[in-house]
């Protein structure tokens, strides 16, 4: 008989869930359900938001890429930018189809569906909820920035840190987090949070009222990825006990395991981060606090392109050796 799937719940959007998600794709013995943020407002989905009033398909469409077993194909694909056409210059392909097929069948729901069977893709897609809002970042000196495309792109060298961050209903009085989310969570066997910017792609989930009450509940171990490097405007000169910190606050409960990569980057890549005031992560494993947790530290990094990320097939794997319990 064969023993039962390992249900793994990511929680974040962007980029790093994209990577994450590419590498458990291939995990034998798994169900994956993929929450995704639905505040992001830059570029192509900020577009289709605003002109549509559509929910946000951008980081939808990275999850469905990563868990398509056609994965290379899609990303040539669903990717291409409009070069052409007016009304369509810029904006992805996929990101256009998604938006059609969620008019078509009448909710996004529906359209996340029918991109999924499109590219059968492994594993589940869910929103972590399918109310509009916006997301505010409020700083330490008390103004606000409205908008996750805004807070993640600073203007300027002077912007304050970021001592808050709450969302806008657009046209109701609540926001709640789409079911789903809360069933998976409560069969979950793992839970992972990260890579990902830290108040842009994985705290606007955590605060999404429901979804903090179902990890309190949850009895499902808790791993955090931590990000290689910071980000001006979101995470400047945060070291990893920053990140930890910042949250188990959001989370509303302790981080089980902890995955960091303690690889340094080449100078030549580092010098050009350098240039947006971002840093290398770092961790003190001699500090007390760090007891508390498990870690599990190791080379994860990938840069093509001068782009530092977490290696997505190293990520998997460090993944399984906790799932398979030799990480003890």
């Amino acid at each position: 008989m064969p023993s039962t799937p390992i249900r793994i719940v990511t929680i974040g959007g962007g980029s790093g869930q994209y990577a994450l998600l590419s590498g458990l794709r291939d995990v034998n013995n798994t169900i994956i359900s993929a929450v995704v943020s639905m505040m992001d407002s830059g570029g192509s989905t900020g577009r289709l938001r605003d002109e549509l009033g559509t929910l946000p398909p951008g980081d939808v469409l990275k999850c469905l890429i990563a868990l398509s077993p056609h994965r290379d194909l899609m990303r040539s694909i669903l990717q291409k930018r409009f070069q052409q056409e007016r009304r369509l210059r810029g904006h992805t392909a996929g990101n256009i189809l998604l938006t059609m097929l969620s008019n078509y069948t009448g909710n996004f729901i529906g359209g996340i569906r029918a991109m999924a069977e499109i590219m059968a893709v492994k594993g589940d897609i869910l929103p972590v909820t399918i109310d509009k809002a916006t997301l505010v970042a409020e700083l330490t000196d008390g103004s606000r920035i409205y908008g996750e495309g805004a807070i993640d792109e600073p203007r300027g060298d002077q912007r304050k840190k970021i001592s808050d961050v709450f969302l806008v209903p657009h046209h109701s009085d609540a926001i709640s987090v789409y079911p789903p989310v809360i069933d998976a969570i409560r069969s979950a066997s793992f839970i992972i949070m990260g890579p990902g910017d830290l108040y842009t792609s994985i705290i606007p989930n955590l605060i999404v009222p429901g979804l903090k009450e179902a990890l309190r509940q949850s009895e499902a171990p808790l791993i955090f990825i931590i990000n290689i490097m910071t980000k001006y405007g979101e995470t400047f000169q945060f070291k990893a006990s920053d990140f930890v910190k910042k949250l188990e606050e959001f989370a509303g409960r302790p981080i089980d395991i902890i995955i960091y990569n303690n690889r340094r980057p080449e100078s030549r890549v580092m010098a050009l981060y350098a240039n947006q005031k971002a840093e290398f992560v770092t961790i003190d494993d001699t500090l007390p606090v760090w007891q508390n947790y498990k870690v599990i530290s190791g080379d994860l990094v990938e840069y093509s392109e001068n782009i530092i990320r977490h290696d997505s097939s190293k990520l998997s794997n460090v993944i399984q050796q906790i799932i398979k319990g030799d990480h003890q």
